[in-house]
């Protein structure tokens, strides 16, 4: 019964840790393009590359 008094705060602690970084990722706008990197692999940038050169 001392484990429980022990790892149930510690728990709790570590979810509300949890939960702060995910607020905080949100509001920092980490989410706001989920598809822009996916895509942008995609882009050939061949033309880019040859006028560089």
């Amino acid at each position: 019964m001392t484990n429980l008094s022990v790892l149930i705060p510690i728990a709790l602690f570590l979810g509300a840790v949890g939960l702060f970084g995910f607020l905080w990722a949100l509001r920092s706008g980490q989410f706001d393009d989920m598809d822009g990197a996916a895509e942008r692999i995609l882009i050939d940038d061949e033309e880019d590359r040859s006028v560089k050169h």
